[in-house]
């Protein structure tokens, strides 16, 4: 009997968990070291990840009793340019060395795709290790990290607001609310549930601190999530509703002058911090984040809300895709004046052609028909990618979760 004969697919229990944890520190490479220098010890880390055994959809190949092979699924939910999506997010991919090459993780992320299809989880997002081992299986890039530098010299003068800024336990029950409202606003963002949160915050320091601001009217509008360590104020996160919550909180981040030497942080969308300092001369780094693919596109046409145009819209195209046969053939894209869509498998004569990395990244707005045309990730008739740029919204696409 082959090696390959002994295995079977299954699904990974909490009674797994110690075997869980112990094939992702391998094929991550993450120490007792590192997990001291965050931290966290042995138990902990084993407390840590049982919650996603318990909460999320997690698949693996056994050689008898050994976990070999594994990937997990959480249920989470996006906003797509207003709308509620279920979507798949897949984590905890690793396979160890001695069963590689044997097509073991092609045939679980397969039998996870089609789960998340039974599931009516229409788009799966993930953080890639490997940008081109998930294009190939269907993934594609639909956010960017910038990451910024500013030195102490470079932090914006003091502007007046009416508002204030508190400093508040990261626990606080206003950095919820104020995500929920950013959130309900930000195409292609996270709606986080106590899963989300939890994975959110799962790998923060200790000494990580929450900065609130709050309109003339005590509302919170705001906020800022940071550490200082070794004269340098991070920056894990700032969003904000309006302007002046924005000038508020970098009005607290000014007050660290003489406390540090620089600021460094990331923005999750493509809004360039040196525009809009005085002090424009900062570095700036930008890379992509995370990748997304539609799971089922029947499904997630009919969910997403197209441009109200006014007038009917209909395109014919190819699709293809490298591992889900429902999302291969000619297809008519039909939309209604009011921007309801409806994706029927049929049709002759097809005027453009791609496939479902590039449907994702297009329909996601973090690529235009026209760009994608002009690179032949798209290959169609100048009046099909006329319709596309017509009838898809255009909006930054902003992602800011790690799972």
């Amino acid at each position: 009997m082959s090696r390959l004969d002994r295995l079977n697919m299954g699904k990974v229990e909490t009674k797994h968990f110690q075997q869980f944890n112990e094939l992702l520190r391998y094929v991550f490479q993450v120490t007792k070291k590192d997990l001291q220098m965050v931290g966290w010890e042995e138990r902990e880390i084993a407390l840590a990840k049982k919650p996603v055994l318990d909460q999320a959809d997690v698949l693996g190949w056994f050689d008898g009793e050994k976990l070999v092979s594994q990937l997990a699924i959480y249920p989470f939910q996006v906003n797509i340019f207003g709308r509620t999506f279920e979507m798949g997010g897949l984590t905890g991919v690793g396979t160890y060395p001695e069963y590689a090459n044997m097509g073991l993780m092609y045939k679980l992320m397969r039998q996870g795709l089609t789960d998340m299809k039974e599931r009516k989880q229409s788009i799966s997002y993930l953080f890639p290790y490997s940008i081109p081992y998930y294009r190939r299986r269907g993934w594609e890039i639909i956010s960017d990290k910038m990451t910024f530098e500013v030195r102490d010299v470079q932090l914006p003068k003091r502007k007046e607001v009416p508002g204030y800024v508190e400093r508040l336990n990261i626990e606080h029950p206003d950095i919820r609310t104020v995500y929920k409202l950013f959130s309900s606003k930000m195409h292609v963002a996270m709606i986080r549930n106590d899963l989300a949160w939890d994975e959110y915050w799962r790998w923060d320091v200790d000494e990580l601190i929450a900065a609130v601001y709050f309109d003339s009217k005590h509302q919170p509008q705001g906020y800022l999530l940071y550490w200082i360590s070794e004269d340098v104020l991070h920056i894990k996160e700032m969003i904000y509703m309006n302007q002046e919550a924005r000038i508020g909180l970098w009005n607290f981040i000014g007050a660290h002058f003489s406390m540090v030497s620089k600021v460094v942080g990331n923005i999750f969308m493509n809004e360039p911090l040196a525009f809009w300092l005085e002090e424009g001369d900062i570095k700036e780094t930008i890379s992509p984040y995370f990748m997304a693919r539609i799971v089922d596109a029947k499904q997630f046409i009919t969910q997403y809300p197209f441009k109200a145009t006014g007038t009917d819209s209909k395109i014919t195209f190819k699709l293809e895709d490298p591992m889900l046969e429902w999302n291969k053939g000619i297809f008519t894209l039909n939309v209604s004046p009011e921007g309801q869509g409806q994706l029927i498998q049929s049709g002759n004569d097809p005027t453009a052609s791609l496939d479902i990395q590039t449907l994702t990244t297009m329909l996601l707005s973090y690529k235009r028909p026209s760009y994608l045309a002009a690179i032949s990730r798209l290959k169609g008739e100048e009046k099909a990618v006329g319709i596309l740029e017509k009838i898809i919204e255009r909006q930054t696409p902003y992602f800011s979760d790690y799972f």
